[in-house]
């Protein structure tokens, strides 16, 4: 027989069943319904379910089948017209078998002629047996197995589960270690694991933590509309209808076997502590992958969670904060303060929102660990009771751990991490540079500001000088007016090896010279012919290009200086022939 896929929901007067059987026989079905009882049967199908409320058979009810989808639309008139039906959404919980109810004693004493014969041993015992002293053993040696696991229910797993052990859990052997050995060991590792650099750099560069801030889960809308309707209504039964499940979910819902737990009063309290624990991390995970799961999921959250890595138990919930809040601190990728007060927030929004809530942030862990190698141990020894265990927890019992939840004060100094301190030298050491830096940006523009002083001052020197060449020059060209000759035989020397010609012009001897003009980008070859024996205009001509050849500044070619020299050369020259 197959489990077909079903879901159930309600009005005030009527409970409605859509029982999905593609493959089944229309023609042949049955349903039976009477009180909490229903039963649907299509070969190859059968639907077993226990509901949490009475209905009843008065003629109201209606069947349908739409053939396109294979779907069973049923619907039943409550007993109870106005009843709320509490938990529709748990389906493990309604597949569940009624209880069987007897007054039958469970153990009995069975008389020994009741015994069959062939149970009966007639062999004669052995007295030759091996026999050792006595030794006292200690209570702890005589049970040395520690237990772990749903409510400490479980133990002895991981001595054949040795290979896995190192990638699931941080603790070494625990089987063999007690409660509080493993807190003292977990202690010392966060202690090891704490980088205050890595601490510091998240705390000053915080621009993608305030982003993870921002982040909404898809509780923040669910959590919003609760408190919209509880303001207009106060009945706080019917928020639970605010979450629903997707196929997928129900489906894992139908592959859960349903189990009862016997838990005293001191394992309950640590199953809803517990519970807490993995909230914690499982809120962290989501809101710093914005809900998109990748590779290092089930690590984060087995991490975060001592519970799951170190097989942690509580006694109160602040124990609790303070554990989540040093592994926050020093495992995953973003560790700050802020990230640790806001999962706690997130989880009392999902704990005050019912246990459909809890329950759909359970089965998400449960696919994450079952599609991690290592994590799926994880899900047997926790994960899958707790998906059982709480579809039948009143919403009562979770509101009142929300409250104890919200009570709870967390601050840095009780982390035992010296955050504070950490944070002030931090401080410290940024005023310091910051103080060095503008320090070094005043000797800066000091510098800039002198330099740009002496530049000034150079330029005035640099004029002053310039003005005193220029009167040096006019003094020079007065002492050349009125010493043409003396002036001439000075310049005379350095142009003695010019090669020159004597040329016969009109019965007279010329020199034929190539002079360039005193404009050097010119370039023009300038040819001068006089008689030699005219010298009175040619002193004079040669008076008028020396005054010219004086007044020309230092950046001047050299050309025009030979030019000038070439004729002074030439005037000299002219009279003495």
């Amino acid at each position: 027989m197959l489990t077909p896929a079903f879901d159930l929901s309600q009005d005030p007067d009527f409970l409605t069943i859509a029982i999905r059987v593609p493959y089944a026989r229309v023609s042949e079905f049955d349903v039976y319904f009477e009180g909490s009882d229903f039963k649907f049967y299509a070969k190859p199908y059968f639907l077993r379910l226990t509901l949490p409320g009475r209905i009843v058979e008065n003629g109201s009810e209606q069947g349908s089948y739409d053939a396109d989808k294979g779907i069973f639309t049923i619907r039943l008139p409550k007993e109870t017209p106005g009843q709320h039906f509490e938990g529709l959404n748990m389906l493990t919980a309604l597949l569940a078998p009624r209880k069987s109810r007897t007054a039958k004693p469970l153990v009995e004493e069975i008389d020994a002629s009741e015994i069959p014969e062939e149970v009966v041993d007639d062999e004669e015992f052995d007295w030759e047996i091996e026999q050792t002293p006595y030794e006292e053993v200690s209570e702890s040696a005589l049970n040395p197995q520690c237990h772990y696991g749903f409510g400490n229910l479980r133990s002895g797993v991981f001595q054949r589960l040795q290979d896995e052990l190192n990638d699931v859990i941080d603790i070494k052997n625990p089987d063999f270690t007690p409660a509080a050995e493993r807190r003292q060991k977990r202690l010392a590792a966060e202690l090891a694991k704490f980088d205050p650099d890595h601490y510091l750099a998240d705390f000053f560069e915080d621009k993608a933590i305030e982003q993870i801030l921002k982040y909404n889960p898809w509780w923040t809308d669910k959590y919003s509309k609760m408190k919209a309707f509880l303001e207009k209504s106060q009945e706080e039964e019917n928020h639970a209808a605010l979450v629903s499940f997707s196929e997928e979910e129900k489906y894992q819902l139908r592959k859960f076997v349903n189990k009862s737990y016997l838990l005293d009063k001191k394992a309950c309290r640590q199953v809803y502590y517990s519970l807490i624990d993995i909230l914690l991390a499982y809120c962290y995970e989501t809101r710093v992958t914005e809900g998109e799961k990748n590779v290092e999921s089930a690590w984060n959250i087995r991490k975060l969670s001592p519970t799951l890595c170190w097989f942690e138990t509580w006694t109160n919930v602040h124990e609790i904060m303070v554990s989540f809040g040093r592994r926050v601190l020093c495992y995953p990728l973003y560790r700050h303060f802020k990230l640790v007060m806001k999962a706690c927030s997130d989880t009392i929004k999902i704990l005050q929102l019912g246990k459909s809530a809890v329950l759909k942030c359970l089965l998400d862990i449960h696919k994450i660990f079952q599609e991690n190698d290592p994590a799926y141990i994880l899900n047997d020894l926790y994960i899958s009771d707790y998906c059982v265990w709480i579809q039948k927890v009143k919403s009562k019992k979770l509101a009142a751990l929300a409250e104890a939840l919200k009570e709870v004060s967390l601050t840095k100094a009780q982390l035992g991490l010296e955050l504070e301190e950490l944070e002030a030298a931090a401080l410290l050491v940024q005023e310091e540079e910051t103080a060095l830096k503008a320090a070094h940006s005043v000797s800066g523009q000091q510098t800039l500001c002198s330099s740009s002083e002496a530049s000034d001052s150079e330029d005035s020197d640099s004029t002053v000088s310039s003005g005193n060449e220029d009167s040096d020059s006019d003094s020079e060209q007065d002492e050349l007016k009125d010493s043409p000759s003396e002036t001439v035989n000075s310049l005379q020397g350095p142009f003695l090896e010019e090669s020159s010609a004597l040329l016969i012009v009109d019965g007279g001897v010329c020199r034929n010279t190539a002079i360039q003009e005193s404009d050097a980008n010119q370039g023009k070859p300038l040819a001068s012919s006089q008689p030699l024996g005219v010298s009175g205009p040619l002193i004079e001509e040669l008076e008028e290009q020396l005054k010219t050849t004086v007044q020309v500044s230092e950046p001047k070619s050299t050309t025009a200086v030979n030019h000038s020299n070439m004729q002074e050369r030439d005037g000299r020259q002219t009279p003495n022939d």
